[in-house]
């Protein structure tokens, strides 16, 4: 989840830090959306649904999230090619779609691929409650500890808040999940 890549991308999404304004995620030195598990898989899912309804497939759909909408587009042209298996694209975007595609198989034939699991093997989600805030907290540390945690936990749990302190002077309203 909280992975970066050789590029710049961040978070479980991997997006890029233009890609993710332009999404609608915050991404400052305080506060990194990107590693917002569902702010970021919202703007993940919402981002290839345009690729799809641009491209017209899920294979040019999942190449432009990784080659850019743009950077596919710019290959289609200059190829006169519309079909995702036809175009010469970089070896990364071209491993990365097959290894969704892979992905895909396997998630819905886990069995047949030996991915077995029993309830006792899976982990079991941990119930928090959101709570909202809109003015600044000038330290986390205490706040985790008002809130009966510790920053530790605090910061498994928002791994978007990317300092000690979180800056509000716009008022915005925060959700920070508290382990229940």
């Amino acid at each position: 989840m909280n992975a970066t890549s050789s590029a710049g991308a961040k978070g479980f999404w991997q997006f890029m830090p233009t890609t993710a304004k332009e999404r609608g995620m915050e991404v400052t030195e305080f506060v990194d959306e990107r590693y917002h598990v569902e702010k970021s898989t919202e703007a993940a899912c919402k981002y290839l649904l345009d690729a799809k309804r641009k491209f017209g497939s899920w294979t040019l759909a999942a190449a432009s999230y990784n080659g850019g909408m743009a950077g596919v587009q710019k290959q289609m042209d200059i190829q006169n090619e519309t079909n995702y298996y036809d175009l010469l694209l970089t070896e990364e975007t071209h491993r990365y779609v097959f290894r969704i595609l892979a992905l895909k198989e396997v998630m819905k034939n886990p069995s047949t691929y030996g991915f077995t699991f029993s309830a006792e093997e899976l982990y079991r989600p941990i119930p928090t409650k959101k709570v909202v805030v809109d003015t600044t907290i000038t330290d986390l540390v205490r706040f985790a500890k008002m809130q009966g945690i510790n920053y530790k936990t605090l910061k498994y749990h928002n791994p978007w808040l990317r300092d000690k302190k979180l800056p509000n002077l716009n008022r915005k309203a925060y959700e920070i999940l508290i382990p229940q």
